[in-house]
């Protein structure tokens, strides 16, 4: 019979492409590990790795068993985890994913609540771009998400916890930074600076925007948010900033609220159906919305 270590020992070594570090991974030496993998190939009668000088190669017959050991092991850990919710479901670990544009402007608010009230659970916080994120809560390797809603996400529970209103960043001295308020329309003819591709945020703002009239400045595409605030201080260009990254005191920057139809994302927890710890979500949700309502209305 196949065991579950030998498995593991099977999606280090095609990880990291060398046996030593994947020994180091799973924290045996690497004789054990070297071993365990030639023991694993003799039970199979095939050869899982082409073994080379500075690296190791999955073979046709290991990238075919790779995904299957991959599925085993998930559904291992989701064995493991159902049983510890059975007998606690709010305490253990929970792997948290979040969005760039979200992460350092919501943690802040949100972890002293969630730590307070959900004491029993080891919070991991996991910060990628939404393409990344979405592929490990489908691989199990995150149990929950924390990002923008978009129409396009399929296959997953949703829970809206805030609306998150957009407000324009502009320079003190732009046209649009003298008015106490505007409307997208005002936006029309304007160029707008955006994030790069990979980000929520840019398909949003880049929505409202066009839709108002307003066009990409494709000069420069930021790889942050803080960049791009850094970009408009600097005079380069306006662009739509979430209310949450709103810094008080920036010089050479300002910002402006949009009257209704006010421009907004909707801020979400995203989970696999089916989940085993559904209690457990249910009760981050509920922490969230409760340290969010001071400041999202």
């Amino acid at each position: 019979m196949i065991k579950i270590r030998d498995l593991q020992y099977l999606d280090a070594v095609a990880k990291h492409g060398h046996f030593g570090r994947a020994a180091e991974a799973c924290f045996v030496s690497q004789p054990t590990l070297s071993g365990q993998i030639m023991k694993l190939e003799d039970q199979l009668g095939l050869s899982l790795f082409e073994r080379h000088r500075k690296k190791v190669m999955l073979t046709p017959a290991g990238e075919e068993l790779l995904g299957r050991a991959r599925q085993v092991l998930r559904s291992a850990e989701d064995f493991e985890e159902t049983a510890k919710a059975l007998s606690d479901p709010l305490s253990g670990d929970l792997h948290v994913g979040l969005i760039p544009t979200v992460a350092p402007y919501l943690l802040p608010h949100i972890m002293a609540n969630l730590g307070t009230s959900l004491p029993n659970i080891n919070f991991y916080l996991h910060e990628n771009q939404t393409d990344v994120l979405m592929q490990q809560l489908d691989e199990g390797k995150l149990d929950v998400l924390i990002l923008s809603w978009l129409n396009t996400m399929q296959g997953v529970e949703r829970y809206t916890l805030f609306k998150e209103p957009l407000v324009l960043a502009s320079p003190v001295k732009h046209p649009l930074a003298q008015s106490k308020s505007l409307t997208l329309k005002d936006l029309n003819g304007q160029w707008v600076l955006t994030l790069e591709d990979g980000h929520c945020l840019r398909d949003e703002a880049l929505d409202y925007c066009f839709s108002a009239g307003a066009k990409e400045d494709t000069r420069f595409q930021a790889t942050s948010l803080e960049t791009l605030r850094y970009m408009v201080a600097s005079g380069m260009g306006i662009t739509l900033i979430p209310e949450l990254a709103i810094k008080d005191g920036e010089h050479g920057l300002r910002y402006t609220h949009f009257n209704a139809p006010v421009p907004s994302r909707e801020i979400c927890l995203i989970v696999r159906p089916n989940y085993s710890r559904m209690e457990c979500v249910r009760a981050v949700v509920s922490s969230i919305r409760s340290s969010m309502s001071p400041y999202i209305k």
